[in-house]
């Protein structure tokens, strides 16, 4: 099977659901891979992914978000603006993942807002499963969420790229 087919049907959408997970991870991955270069955005649209400032903004706002998980007052994911922004985002990374394949951006975009609105309740259940039914602390099952996201992003903008 070709890379790009395994990107449509594979890495598109698990960029998308690692979204829901954490909006801002697949993001600053996508924008890393293009500045080294490996994720052709130049003389597109998506150029401005491939610049220094934006992978630095990109990584602070994931290390944000990693920290602001962990606070008792962050709302859920699922919660009206959290959803929307990481339907928003996941439609971003889609279209971006889609450019750097040369195909539909549209498509690209579609795909990846209905992964992240699936992959935001998707992560929401878990994480209320492994705390509330199995009893395993909080902190911990953040982490691994963490982790997790930042792992499967790092595959799947590879398979991306090839």
């Amino acid at each position: 099977m070709s890379i790009p087919i395994l990107a449509w049907l594979i890495a598109i959408p698990v960029l998308g659901v690692m979204t829901g997970f954490r909006a801002m991870t697949p993001m600053a991955v996508l924008c890393f891979f293009a500045y080294r270069g490996d994720l052709d955005v130049a003389r597109t649209w998506a150029f401005w992914t491939a610049k220094p400032v934006t992978v630095v903004v990109l990584i602070l706002l994931a290390l944000g978000e990693y920290l602001g998980d962990k606070l008792p007052r962050t709302p859920n994911r699922t919660a009206l603006f959290p959803l929307l922004s990481r339907v928003a985002f996941g439609a971003l990374v889609g279209a971006l993942a889609a450019t750097g394949l040369r195909g539909s951006v549209l498509e690209g975009g579609f795909l990846g807002a209905i992964s992240a609105f699936a992959g935001a309740f998707l992560g929401y259940s878990l994480r209320q499963w492994l705390t509330q039914e199995k009893g395993l602390p909080d902190l911990p099952v953040a982490l691994g969420e963490d982790a997790l996201t930042l792992g499967l992003s790092f595959l799947a903008v590879g398979i991306v790229t090839g």
